[in-house]
């Protein structure tokens, strides 16, 4: 975990470099690239969540069965 003297100092540093007007701008394209990451993730997790998984057993009780 980063504690607060390290956030202060990333805070400074990030500040420094990119300049007070380009800072909120990063900030907000950092938002919506991790909004978008989050958003196919769980696209990903609902498609995987639909999918029928009565196959799968139907075909463990046919490989059960021809033993």
């Amino acid at each position: 975990m980063i504690g607060a003297g390290s956030a202060v100092l990333i805070g400074v540093t990030a500040l420094i470099i990119f300049g007070p007007k380009r800072l909120p701008e990063l900030g907000r394209s950092a938002g919506k690239t991790l909004r978008e990451f989050k958003n196919a993730t769980q696209g990903i997790m609902e498609d995987h969540d639909k999918e029928d998984k009565t196959p799968l057993k139907n075909e463990m009780k046919d490989d059960k069965t021809s033993l």
